[in-house]
């Protein structure tokens, strides 16, 4: 008891956590409510696809570019803390122009410098951490809280005024973001350069890195439908913007649960076992919406299990992240799980749901979703075995 007492002392836990507060607060209030800003515009479902991919394409070059400035500087938050500047003065620039190219070019601008800092920060984070990795996620739900709390404020606000305000809204939480990184100094765990560290192209041809990327991709290409149409989706059958902010929120309320207890469940069940339980539960889940989105108590349960296809995905993912990629390659292995996954997959589930939904229908579009996270499972199964313990 003690020990822990010391352990919670040493780390700045509320400094690391109060960043992932902000930044998935910032989240709570693009992800629901984007796409209703977007289309309050007049853009086709086809366009605010696009432009979600452009938001998630940059994560495929951004990462990488800031991960290898961080693992040579060793600065990593010099780069959260300027990224976190820069991305909101670029998001400012949606609110010159309401055209589509110019909403492109803003995106694109400020994704750039967005998706700089949530990478560098989990490096960061985890090297506090240190021997107490399994702590991450008492961490990162803290994350979690500000996505419910922005969901829920930012819905009932939307509810009373016009859809028009939400960039402002998105603005304030990312000046509270830029505010965070102040509190967060260097880890003193710097990264040592290890003489017998392989390179990093010898762990991107491992088959068991092989598959978790692979996997990654798969899992976030198939949230593209969720994230790009969900909101507009529920509006469609009926519900109220608060009842729909509610909707996000009970799944990040799942999520939260999950995290307060994954530093149980891993050493129980392993890193694996628990990572092919999330992509099973992602093809049902997608399913559920595919057959029963008009539905609202199969609705509940299908956000219930966001618990697994995000929360358990997410936690194993870092962990085997960092597992995999030691050394001098910690920066740029969560830049490439970054870019990889949430990147170019969000990139390509959110293109190919926009055009997937005005050709083929949002059922159609859904089953394919669910094909994704099947094939995802498959590969876990086949070529993804548990990393060696650090």
């Amino acid at each position: 008891m003690q020990q822990d007492a010391a352990v919670r002392q040493e780390l700045p836990y509320w400094r690391l956590s109060s960043f992932y507060f902000f930044f998935f607060a910032t989240l709570g209030a693009l992800l629901p409510y984007w796409s209703l800003y977007l289309r309050s515009l007049g853009f086709r479902p086809a366009e605010v696809g696009a432009l979600f991919a452009v938001m998630m394409a940059t994560k495929i070059v951004a990462p990488n570019v800031w991960g290898w400035i961080g693992d040579r500087s060793g600065r990593r938050m010099g780069i959260v803390r300027f990224a976190a500047v820069a991305a909101a003065i670029a998001y400012g620039t949606v609110l010159l122009d309401q055209g589509f190219w110019w909403i492109a070019l803003a995106i694109a601008v400020f994704s750039f410098f967005w998706n700089a800092t949530l990478p560098q920060f989990e490096a960061v984070t985890l090297n506090h951490l240190g021997k107490h990795s399994f702590r991450y996620t008492r961490v990162r739900l803290w994350g979690s809280v500000g996505f419910i709390t922005s969901v829920f404020v930012v819905g009932g606000a939307l509810d009373v005024t016009v859809i028009a305000n939400l960039p402002w809204l998105v603005l304030v939480l990312m000046a509270a973001i830029a505010i965070a990184t102040l509190s967060v100094k260097e880890s003193e765990r710097q990264d040592r350069v290890d003489g017998q560290t392989v390179s990093l192209w010898a762990v991107l041809r491992r088959p068991s890195v092989a598959a978790l990327l692979a996997a990654c991709f798969l899992m976030q290409a198939s949230h593209g439908p969720y994230y790009v149409f969900f909101t507009i989706q529920m509006e469609e059958v009926g519900h109220s913007r608060q009842l729909i902010g509610a909707l996000w929120a009970l799944g990040v309320v799942a999520e939260v649960a999950l995290f307060l207890v994954m530093h149980r469940l891993a050493p129980r069940f392993g890193l694996r076992a628990l990572f092919l339980v999330s992509f099973i539960a992602t093809a049902m889940r997608w399913l559920l919406l595919a057959f029963f989105a008009d539905v609202l108590l199969v609705v509940l349960g299908s956000q219930l299990l966001h618990a697994a296809t995000f929360g358990v995905y997410h936690a194993v993912a870092i962990q085997l992240i960092h597992r995999f990629f030691v050394s001098r390659h910690q920066g740029r292995g969560q830049a490439i799980y970054s870019s990889l996954s949430f990147g170019a997959g969000g990139a390509a589930g959110s293109l190919l749901s926009g055009y997937a939904w005005e050709s083929i229908g949002p059922q159609a579009t859904w089953l394919c979703a669910s094909a994704a996270g099947a094939l995802a499972a498959a590969i876990v199964w086949r070529w993804l075995q548990n990393p060696p313990h650090e």
